[in-house]
């Protein structure tokens, strides 16, 4: 009977000796001393992975006592795919975080106050101003040539065709031209509606941010 008890005794020492290696096997070894508080409430110190830890994180000891390292439980696959889709959003969260603190920090150096954000909105929308003018008086030019052109065709109002091949060409490049200026002017226009929306979505932010930065009433 004893033999028996000794058999079992050694059937679960080599079962927990198998078991402990096999999840070392799966795991990375830090040299150290490995401690952790199992399920049972135990604290359980080892030379290596505690096969009773898996489920949970283990620290890793230097000699003095300090933490050297923590090991964190055994993942399944599942487990460390959504483990890797969670620090891939964090990691997105952070980095646009950071984006954000870094555009806030440009736009107060940029616009210190109102006046100076004003300003420069005034300025850009005078630069697009200028070369709509440029593109009207343009437009005019060729509507004074087509009063021209359209003077010399009258000789040829019966018959178009017999008009001068010349004449003909100048009053199609005449209307090609105008429609060219008209296009590049509705496109000047819109620009105008961007630039507005721009300064405006970044005045939101600015008083934002001014508010934020100044000084406390009473100081």
């Amino acid at each position: 009977m004893t033999i028996c008890k000794g058999f079992l005794v050694t059937g679960l020492v080599f079962l927990t000796s198998a078991g402990a290696s096999s999840w070392a096997q799966t795991s990375p070894i830090i040299g150290g001393v490995y401690t952790c508080v199992d399920a049972k409430g135990r604290k359980l110190t080892a030379d290596r992975p505690i096969p009773e830890c898996t489920d949970r994180e283990q620290k890793v000891l230097n000699p003095s006592g300090t933490v050297k390292a923590k090991v964190g439980p055994t993942l399944t696959a599942q487990e460390r795919a959504d483990l890797e889709v969670k620090e891939k959003r964090e990691l997105e969260e952070r980095s646009r975080t950071a984006d954000e603190k870094r555009r806030d920090r440009a736009l107060l150096t940029r616009y210190p106050n109102k006046a100076v954000h004003d300003q420069e909105r005034k300025e850009a929308l005078a630069q697009i101003g200028v070369v709509i003018q440029a593109a009207k008086n343009r437009l005019d030019e060729l509507t004074k040539q087509r009063i021209a052109i359209d003077e010399e065709m009258e000789f040829y109002k019966k018959d178009p065709s017999k008009a001068p091949a010349y004449v003909r060409r100048q009053q199609e490049e005449n209307i090609q031209s105008q429609a060219v200026q008209r296009r590049f002017i509705s496109e000047q226009e819109a620009e105008i509606k961007r630039v507005n929306a721009r300064f405006d979505d970044e005045l939101v932010r600015l008083r934002q941010l001014w508010t934020l930065i100044a000084p406390a009433p009473g100081k």
